[in-house]
């Protein structure tokens, strides 16, 4: 019996795959670019910009983290459906 090596490919660029980049890049980028918020106008209940803008990031980087992990689960269930594993 001779059993054929499994052929293992690259990783596979997939649109899902991309959304999940983009949700978990998209706050460093946000924070990095320091000269967007730099500022002190609006301010908001007392609070300047770049302080609310911040935290308002921490609470939208929590849900761009949870979408990617969600999206990340399916597209990995997905992927053992699709080769005939069990699922998770």
């Amino acid at each position: 019996m001779s059993q054929t090596p499994e052929v293992s490919r690259g990783p596979v660029v997939t649109p899902t795959r991309v959304v999940i980049a983009v949700c978990l890049i998209a706050p460093f980028v946000a924070m990095l670019w320091v000269g967007s918020y730099a500022k002190t106008d609006p301010a908001f209940i007392g609070i300047p910009f770049f302080y609310w803008y911040q935290m308002a990031w921490v609470l939208i980087s929590t849900a761009l983290t949870m979408i990617a992990f969600k999206l990340w689960q399916r597209d990995q269930r997905a992927r053992s459906a699709a080769k005939g594993g069990a699922s998770q």
